[in-house]
């Protein structure tokens, strides 16, 4: 159990903080080990291993989530469990075990529970678990070792003063090859975008767009998120192409527009000059759950959606129901919460 923390919940954003315990467990011989809780948060490893090198790494984001009686939860753990096996397969790495995976969650958020912001601060606790190849090894291909790790600290919520719409524009640059690594959450994607979004901020947008990159006429993915629209006829559009990260948040609101809302929904190519196709748009991902969009810049044209101050109604009904069940105060979906305690 962690000892009390004085920590002013309203000033957090989302930056580094040292909590008490992270999780570690080592890959050797074909296996891993048990795993433990570590209080260092410095890992050595060796000069010659290929995260290091090659880029033989991946990694996972997840939110543990105070609810009003106090209680802990995560949401949907098991799918990011299987996209990190998706990423290590992707790069030659073994497979963590969901239930290693869930658990190790789980034991840092326990070994850390005072750091989960209290219920109403619209705060949580951050999970961070990543896979690196570790060991002695010069030659290009998969390491000798792996470590798997999760850590955790205390983050903001993503809109301090309320959700408001963000302008983007479409980059030049490619976020992922054709058939590249595009689907992976790989260190590689995320070292790549950081040139295109400081080019985009320095013209004043909040990042950029990127576009298929076979063709450059299709929307793939808004900065590190995924892309949705909401059409003139209440369908929920989000893109489709094998260089999209499958966002947890993306599916999660697939469902909730279906289910919960009784709208269509289509995964299917969005076109960059036929976005008057949608009368609101947004990008969703676990850092903001859903971030509306105002409006997108095109090389000469900048097209506005729903409106550049206001959030669209579809949108904030779509943002109000996840986040309520994110943080227990709307039924969730069976198999959609793990219970921490």
């Amino acid at each position: 159990m962690s000892k009390n923390v004085n920590i002013d919940w309203s000033k957090l954003g989302f930056s580094y903080m040292k909590t008490d315990f992270r999780y570690i467990s080592k890959w050797k011989d074909g296996q891993w080990d048990d795993g433990k809780l570590v209080e260092d948060n410095q890992i050595s490893i060796s000069e010659a291993s290929t995260a290091l090198h090659y880029g033989q790494q991946c990694f996972e984001g997840l939110k543990a989530y105070r609810t009003k009686d106090g209680s802990i939860q995560l949401f949907r753990p098991d799918q990011n469990a299987k996209r990190m096996n998706d990423s290590c397969k992707r790069i030659m790495m073994p497979g963590i075990p969901e239930e290693k995976f869930i658990d190790a969650c789980i034991q840092v958020v326990k070994a850390n529970e005072a750091y989960v912001p209290p219920y109403g601060t619209g705060a949580t606790l951050y999970l961070r678990p990543f896979m690196i190849g570790i060991g002695d090894n010069i030659g290009v291909k998969p390491a000798p070792e792996y470590l798997f790790c999760v850590f955790c600290l205390p983050v903001g919520p993503y809109f301090k003063g309320g959700m408001t719409p963000v302008n983007f524009i479409i980059s030049e640059y490619d976020r992922a090859a054709p058939y590249g690594t595009g689907a992976a959450k790989v260190g590689g994607n995320y070292a790549g975008s950081l040139y295109p979004h400081a080019l985009a901020v320095e013209k004043g947008f909040a990042d950029c767009i990127y576009l298929d990159p076979l063709t450059h006429t299709k929307i793939e993915e808004v900065g590190a998120a995924n892309f949705f629209g909401i059409t003139k006829d209440d369908t929920f559009v989000t893109p489709v192409s094998p260089s999209i990260l499958p966002s947890i948040t993306k599916y999660s609101l697939m469902y909730l527009a279906k289910e919960y809302l009784g709208m269509k929904v289509e995964e299917r190519d969005v076109l960059v000059d036929r976005l008057d196709e949608f009368k609101e748009a947004g990008a969703c991902g676990t850092a903001a759950v859903i971030t509306p969009i105002g409006g997108i810049q095109h090389k000469d044209n900048f097209h506005v959606f729903y409106s550049e101050t206001e959030v669209g109604p579809v949108t904030k009904k779509l943002y109000n129901t996840l986040y309520g069940i994110q943080f227990g105060d709307v039924e969730e979906p069976e198999g959609w919460i793990v219970k921490v305690k």
